[in-house]
Formats: structure tokens, sequence, C-alpha cells
């Protein structure tokens, strides 16, 4: 069975992490993932062990035990004279991040489709509903901004409870660690704006609809051209046009 999701509002990157029962090189590990998912670490940002310690309030040993997995994972690099630095991203680091996205939702489909529960999908159709008539009725610049926010964290956690629906601790970890380097990516070249926000609830919207219909095709479709979308803006390319035929 799928392991069970987060509450849908409730998304992990959006929390400082917890320190129950975890080892001091875990708790070190996920305090630094906080500061790369929050922007709080930019890439190509130099800094040093002790900054770290400084930002993160984990012990100096805890944050040198947790560098050998951060670097093994294409978070953190070693430059030699200099000390660590946040990578930079370049096209090659964006379009492999996005390409290994594609491949494990597109293959989460037909779990999602055997395990979501027509209840659960049908809130997740009513929150992008609510999140949309909100984006209109927002009274204040500041009040979309926020609002906007809150759109990409449950963008996210909806992703992760659709790969999730795999039950492959492997694949979660894989993901959650590409999704890290997608929000890098998501921080340093976007301007997150309110059509972009509109952009991305009505592409969940064909995803969902399609999901509802138990059509696995369709479903692969759209979720294939929405994480098209998010590279194309990403990389400052043209949108793709929507697709009139099942992905590949």
């Amino acid at each position: 069975m799928p392991p069970a999701s987060r509450p849908f509002n409730d998304p992990a990157h959006a929390q400082s992490p917890d320190t129950d029962g975890k080892s001091l090189r875990q708790q070190a590990y996920e305090k630094v993932e906080y500061l790369l998912n929050s922007g709080r670490l930019k890439p190509g940002q130099f800094l040093t062990q002790r900054t770290l310690v400084a930002q993160t309030g984990a012990t100096l040993g805890a944050i040198r035990e947790a560098i050998p997995r951060l670097e093994s994972e294409g978070l953190l690099v070693t430059v030699p004279k200099r000390g660590l630095m946040i990578p930079h991203l370049d096209v090659d680091f964006v379009r492999d991040a996005y390409q290994v996205r594609r491949m494990i939702e597109y293959t989460a489909v037909s779990a999602m489709i055997a395990h979501l529960s027509d209840g659960e999908i049908a809130a997740l159709q009513s929150r992008q509903d609510q999140l949309e008539t909100a984006l209109h009725a927002a009274p204040t610049a500041a009040a979309t901004t926020e609002l906007v926010d809150t759109i990409q964290r449950e963008d996210w956690a909806m992703h992760q409870r659709f790969v999730a629906c795999l039950g492959n601790q492997l694949l979660d970890n894989i993901y959650r660690v590409t999704a890290i380097k997608i929000r890098m990516a998501v921080q340093a070249r976007l301007q997150v704006t309110n059509d972009n926000a509109q952009r991305v609830i009505q592409e969940h919207a064909r995803i969902l609809t399609a999901l509802a219909a138990r059509d696995a095709a369709a479903t692969q479709q759209a979720l294939c051209w929405h994480i098209d979308n998010s590279q194309s803006f990403a990389l400052g390319l043209p949108r793709p046009a929507p697709p009139s035929r099942p992905a590949p």
C-alpha cells in the first residue's frame, strides 16, 4: 500500500524540520534542506561549515557528517580553497532535474489511478477551485503574493502525493531531491505572478479532470504538459502547445 499523504495544505517543504527521534546528522541535513527549499541559500552562494552552523543551529560535527550526503545528492559542492558552494543553476542542472521529475510522475499515473479515491480527487479539485476564486478576489498586491506562495506550496504537496502512490521509498527520495533542485530553479529564475498562478491552476484542473475519469493516457498527457510548461518557464523558452494526443 502507498504511504498515507500529508495534509494537502501542509507540504513538507513549507515547515521547519522536527527533531523527534532523529540523529544529529539527520537533523542537520533536514535543516540545510529547509534552507534550500525556502530560498535562504541561493544558487552560486559560497559558505562555510560555520555559516551552516549559524544558520541551522546544528553542531559543527553534525554539519560535517551531513555534508557528504548533500554533496552526493548534488545539493552542495566543495570548492578547493573556497569552501562550500550551492550549485549554479545552469541549463543542464535545470533540464536534468525536470527530466527526472517527468519520468517519475509519468510512471506514477497508473498507481495514482489505482490508489487515489474519488473523494480525494474531488477534494483536490475543490481546493483548486477555491484557490482560483481567492486569486480573483485578492484585494491587495500583498494578499495576491501570499496567495501565490500558497498555490506554489500546495502545487508541490499535490505532486508529492501523486508520487507517494507508488509506495516506493527509493523513488520518493529521488523525487524529494529533484524537487529541491527544481524549487531552487523556480526561486532563482521565475518571477511568480498572478498569471503564472492562474496557469498552474488551469493545468492542475486538466490533470485532475483526466484523473477523475480514470483516463491514464489523458492524465499522463496533461501531467507531462504541465511539467514541460514549468521547465520552459524556468529555462526562458517558449511555452509548448497543448498536447493533442497521449504523451509518448
